[in-house]
């Protein structure tokens, strides 16, 4: 036996700050060598000068989840980290989700047993707060920050999980007091279901009216509003999914008078736009269907521009499985229905990482450093789970991604893992993919086929995040 159970050489390792060349010595699943001439391992892995970064820490995607309107989400824990893992993404958080009436405990119970034995790689659980009852703001929810579900999402919209105002602030004040991370889905739902409702009376109610549906003001307004409530209660939020500039100005703003406001954006936003949805009456607009919808191209750049310049902290994929065929995916209330009717999401948990490094990094549109800051660093930072993952350090997870990069391709829903009938980046053409993921130092895909039994992900009990503590002593806000 070797001193080291895995070794991988000739890496160009890549971190949120550096860049070097090194080889990178594994042992018990964590690495505790970086150096030049590591003595042999048990396994030897040459990764050949190519780019070796941190695991993606994927810390926006839903799997198995319930919805209530008759939808089934076509990826389990199982397929849904499967697709993680050979995409690059070796940590994923998908949403433990209350319903309305249910115990926020039991709803983190019924996810646990719904994720048994079946991921490949690690994993923790967001909660949905969407029924914030005396018992769980006084109980239930401190309680399970304090065993290690620090972070929660509530909704702006969406009638099954939103929270009114009131219910909002009662909710972030549990988390200024408890040190969690909040998430917002920051829309507005009466503008909405106001244009919603006139549009479907106008007969307009084609996917591509999704997009009409939800104009980038009702983005903005809400993310204003969530701002604000953040500044009221002085708790850090995270905005996610933000899709154009509107949101983006809000958030600038936000940061620029130091508030601790976060933003996340996603694929569909750099890649997609509201002509996705189609430019007729056709149905096939179903499957680009996410909310906020992709804008137009000049939002697209405020997008790019963002991931450079700070605007954002987390690129995530916001995986929603949905099938587009079949009674109980996109189509779920009929054959061809109602834009407000169609299951509302798109998947890409598989895709992320490689779309930014084709697009981005490779292109010069950002730096190899923001890549792994907003696809691993920062989300592990903001989730409690760094530094055991998201970077590349002596004591950190043997997470790794080596890169196979130059070789254009195009990029065809059959080459993926997850169980859904469609990507929407079908035929774009990429010249990066991963050419081997690593999780805890095991081989999860070779660059042909996905390795790993099901259940040897790990579940993660999160730390409360810096980000997360208040800026001003708890006795100077009678909260």
């Amino acid at each position: 036996m070797g001193p080291f159970d895995v070794v991988v050489r000739n890496a160009r390792v890549v971190t949120a700050a550096d860049e070097f060349t090194s080889d990178i010595g594994i042992r018990g699943g964590r690495i505790v060598a970086l150096a030049v001439e590591l003595p042999m391992g048990d396994v030897e892995i040459d990764a050949q000068g190519r780019h070796v970064t941190p695991g993606g820490v994927d810390s926006h995607v839903h799997f198995d989840q319930p919805t209530g309107d008759g939808s089934v989400m076509a990826d389990d824990f199982l397929t849904g980290t499967v697709s993680a893992a050979c995409g690059g993404t070796t940590t994923v958080i998908p949403f433990a989700c209350q319903q309305k009436g249910q115990s926020l405990r039991d709803a983190v119970n019924d996810y646990h047993g719904r994720a048994a034995h079946k991921p490949v790689i690690d994993y923790a659980f967001h909660m949905i707060v969407t029924d914030p009852t005396p018992e769980v703001l006084e109980d239930e929810l401190p309680g399970l920050i304090a065993e290690g579900y620090t972070s929660f999402k509530i909704y702006m919209t969406y009638d099954a999980l939103k929270l009114n105002d009131r219910e909002i602030l009662e909710t972030l004040s549990v988390a200024r007091r408890e040190g969690a991370m909040v998430m917002i889905h920051a829309e507005n739902s009466d503008c909405i279901a106001w244009l919603t409702d006139r549009l479907i009376a106008a007969g307009h109610t084609a996917p591509r009216y999704h997009a009409t549906s939800r104009p980038m003001l009702v983005e903005r307004e809400a993310t204003h509003r969530a701002i604000a409530f953040a500044e009221l209660v002085d708790v850090p939020i995270l905005i996610v999914h933000v899709s154009g500039r509107e949101a983006v100005e809000q958030i600038r703003w936000a940061q620029s008078q130091g508030l601790k406001v976060y933003g996340e954006t996603c694929p569909q936003y750099l890649f997609l736009t509201a002509d996705s949805l189609g430019c007729d009456d056709s149905f096939e607009g179903a499957k680009c269907i996410c909310s906020p919808p992709p804008r137009d191209k000049k939002n697209q750049q405020v997008i790019w521009d963002g991931l450079e310049n700070g605007s954002f902290e987390v690129f995530s994929s916001d995986h929603a499985p949905f099938r587009f065929d079949g009674p109980d995916g996109k189509k779920a209330h009929g054959s061809e229905i109602s834009f407000d009717k169609i299951a509302n999401g798109i998947p890409g948990v598989e895709t992320r990482m490689a779309l930014l490094w084709s697009e981005g990094v490779m292109t010069g549109r950002i730096t190899p450093q923001s890549f792994v800051a907003l696809t691993a660093t920062n989300p592990a930072k903001l989730y409690g789970m760094y530094p055991k993952k998201g970077t590349i350090a002596v004591g950190a997870d043997a997470d790794l991604v080596i890169w196979d990069e130059g070789q254009r391709f195009s990029l065809v829903n059959e080459r993926l893992h997850h169980n859904v009938d469609y990507t929407p980046y079908e035929g774009m053409s990429l010249s990066a993919w991963p050419a081997m993921t690593l999780s805890r130092g095991e081989v999860v895909w070779d660059g042909t086929s996905p390795h790993g039994s099901p259940g040897r992900g790990q579940f993660i009990h999160c730390s409360r995040p810096d980000p997360a503590r208040p800026r001003r002593r708890q006795s100077e806000l009678p909260l």
